[in-house]
């Protein structure tokens, strides 16, 4: 099931932030563990403020989509999820929503490029991210 966090409780902001460092640290293995390491107390407080889509199964969140405006900051699937369609689903919600969406990713982490291509993103630049050296795609969708 999915839905739309207006306010994350404290216990489903634990959940959102375990998932999204256990994503991150599986997702890209070419970057330093203590980076996401170190960033997790800023996404926390992000995630506060984002939009956040949630897909829970019974009662349980596996997965989420943070935004920031038509930002998708990412769509985080746990592991024993993947390949149901989960993250297509919490994407047909947000495109439902919104008339354009833009989002970053990076150009190693091939399995996510591929399925965004597959949702009609298309790489619009490219850049070094400053932060971890590591090319970026900027990927664009319009309705």
């Amino acid at each position: 099931m999915i839905e739309e966090l207006v306010k994350p409780s404290k216990e489903e902001l634990k959940e959102l932030s375990a998932i999204w460092l256990s994503v991150n640290l599986e997702a890209h293995p070419f970057i330093p563990e203590a980076y996401w390491q170190s960033n997790l107390e800023m996404v926390k407080s992000q995630l506060e403020e984002a939009g956040i889509y949630v897909y829970r199964i019974q009662d349980q969140i596996v997965a989420f989509a943070g935004l920031q405006g038509d930002y998708i900051a990412g769509i985080f699937v746990c592991p024993d999820y993947r390949g149901q369609g989960i993250g297509k689903s919490l994407l047909e919600e947000i495109k439902r929503e919104y008339q354009q969406l833009e989002l970053a990713v990076y150009s190693k982490n091939t399995k996510a490029v591929a399925f965004y291509k597959r949702e009609n993103f298309f790489v619009a630049s490219e850049e070094v991210d400053k932060a971890t050296g590591e090319w970026e795609y900027h990927m664009k969708w319009q309705k």
